[in-house]
């Protein structure tokens, strides 16, 4: 049972930063640097400083601020708090993130990947019944407290709660995907290659994979990647909810995505690509269009019951608003969520089978 005051109850980011009384340092810079700043503006807290890893220091400021080495902050500091503005998603990054925190106080502030509103309390209130429909769909308790601790994780901006919560890819594939031989499988958002060759170690074979990558950097990798595999179509465009031309920024990565301003791409619907063909397995990572493409997925949905891995943390309400979604096209799913290493909350997936 979903229980709103045990969240309420939680002393926000926000609110702890607000009234720290100890310097305050943001650790990182680039765009998670200049999105907290903005909310640092906006709750009034007052920046000390901000420190890189000592390969990113080169005696240069950044908004303003020199930027240093934690080695000189905690010489110049006997006491202080870290605001971390940088996201981290490989094991040894996260090991010394993790050292960080137990020597001083971390916090990691929430933002959405994309759109500039945090999460706050005011934003589950909001949205609390939508919260409580998909939580009483969880099929099971690692499901239900996966969903517990993002939320006191977006409230508190506390890493611990992600570290209790977290899981491996190959749990979720053993567990809940149980891929095989014989399956059509649709890669969106397949960058590099990495999940189409995730996804074959776990089903041993395949019947046909549909890989669908934007960026044309990217695609040129996973055509590296995926060369001499049979069965395989490559196709250079974005997912959407319709055949379609869209302008793509240029970088690679999270940031490849759509833009007022870049590269002309071809975006084609999961249902156009498939043109009635059948779908065991879609995953959806397409930096913040899931939305989109899902739509674009309608007729699959509804006809065929397809087992779905769907990103739930590109935008702020992701978590609630997308599995809705799904469940409007198809009411027949059981729902599974899980979250892998990752800080911060990123790399959370929900899982319809």
């Amino acid at each position: 049972m979903l229980n709103i005051n045990s969240y309420l109850s939680l002393t926000s980011s926000w609110e702890r930063l607000k009234a720290e009384t100890r310097p305050i340092f943001i650790y990182g810079m680039g765009d998670g640097c200049i999105k907290l700043l903005r909310q640092f503006e906006r709750f009034d807290i007052k920046p000390s400083g901000i420190f890189a890893s000592d390969e990113f220091v080169r005696g240069h400021s950044f908004e303003g601020f020199k930027v240093k080495r934690l080695s000189e902050v905690e010489k110049e500091n006997e006491d202080f708090v870290i605001a971390l503005a940088f996201a981290a998603g490989y094991e040894e990054l996260i090991n010394k993130i993790d050292a960080i925190s137990r020597k001083h106080t971390l916090v990691m502030p929430d933002t959405a990947v994309y759109g500039g509103e945090p999460f706050l309390k005011e934003t589950l209130t909001r949205n609390f019944e939508k919260a409580k429909c998909v939580f009483n769909r969880l099929c099971d308790d690692k499901s239900r407290e996966v969903f517990d601790c993002i939320l006191k994780y977006k409230i508190t901006g506390d890493i611990s709660y992600l570290k209790r919560c977290e899981t491996t890819p190959s749990e979720a594939y053993e567990n809940i995907l149980r891929p095989c031989k014989e399956e059509i499988y649709i890669d969106l958002g397949a960058y590099n290659g990495d999940t189409v060759l995730e996804y074959m170690s776990y089903s041993k074979g395949y019947e046909r994979i549909f890989a669908v990558e934007p960026n044309e950097r990217n695609f040129k990798k996973l055509s590296n990647t995926l060369d001499g595999y049979e069965n395989i179509s490559l196709i250079n465009a974005a997912a959407w909810d319709k055949e379609d031309t869209l302008l793509f920024s240029k970088g690679s990565g999270r940031q490849s995505r759509v833009s007022d301003r870049g590269v002309i791409t071809r975006a084609l619907s999961v249902d156009s690509i498939l043109s009635g063909q059948l779908a065991d397995y879609i995953k959806y990572d397409v930096e913040g269009e899931e939305e989109r493409a899902i739509k674009g997925s309608a007729n699959t949905i509804k006809e065929c019951s397809p087992k779905l891995c769907i990103s739930v943390y590109h935008r702020l309400l992701d978590m609630f608003e997308l599995p809705l979604q799904v469940l409007k096209l198809n009411d027949s799913y059981k729902l599974y969520l899980r979250h892998y290493p990752y800080y911060p909350a990123w790399e959370t997936n929900m899982f319809f089978v």
